[in-house]
């Protein structure tokens, strides 16, 4: 049972929200605009508010529902390592080729359900750091150093690896944005120049 919800889990991660919004409302693979990345930041940046906020509120979804599983089926097991694995379906979804996001929204749902304190703590900083830098990516990496931080502070060991094999993971899912910001051409929230890769809706 463990291991077909972990798979039940990988799957829900797989779905891929931003992916389906753009290509269903606006005929575009959003894969191919923007950062590029198929998230609610890049469907904020290329679809719009209400077609990001869509994606946020599902890709979030995800996440809790991937770890509920455990409590739902009553089994013996962290909630966190099926919604990590959902996180993990969300950057290599089988359903759209392997090339997915970055796990922030879907991670978030995961912690909501297993650890809620944690979550409070993980996306307080995310937004302070993203308020005071600009930087979306600095945001989500020190949310992911929050979390590894918190794991040395838990009696749970296990979480030290999870979580420290977690932030390493963020690295390589932002190593462009690290390209771009050594080369100063990583956009910050604020600059005017995103509304230029603003897609409109189509016609159906």
């Amino acid at each position: 049972m463990f291991w077909g919800l972990l798979i039940v889990a990988y799957l829900i991660g797989s779905f891929p929200t931003a992916l389906i919004v753009g290509k269903l409302f606006f005929h575009v693979d959003i894969r191919e605009h923007g950062s590029k990345n198929p998230g609610a930041t890049n469907s904020l940046r290329v679809l719009g508010k209400k077609a990001a906020l869509f994606v946020l509120i599902v890709d979030v979804g995800k996440g809790a529902i991937a770890s509920f599983l455990p409590l739902y089926f009553s089994i013996d097991a962290d909630p966190l390592y099926f919604g990590l694995t959902a996180a993990l379906g969300h950057c290599f979804p089988i359903f759209a080729g392997f090339k997915g996001g970055k796990a922030i929204a879907t991670t978030a749902g995961a912690l909501l359900i297993a650890n809620f304190p944690l979550f409070l703590i993980a996306y307080t900083i995310f937004f302070f750091i993203i308020f005071l830098t600009k930087y979306v990516f600095l945001g989500s990496l020190s949310m992911g150093l929050s979390l590894l931080l918190y794991s040395f502070l838990s009696s749970q060991q296990e979480l030290e690896t999870i979580f420290l094999l977690f932030f390493l993971f963020l690295i390589y899912l932002h190593r462009s944005n690290f390209r771009n910001f050594i080369l100063g051409i990583e956009p910050k929230v604020n600059d005017k120049n995103l509304i230029k890769d603003r897609i409109p809706p189509k016609a159906m």
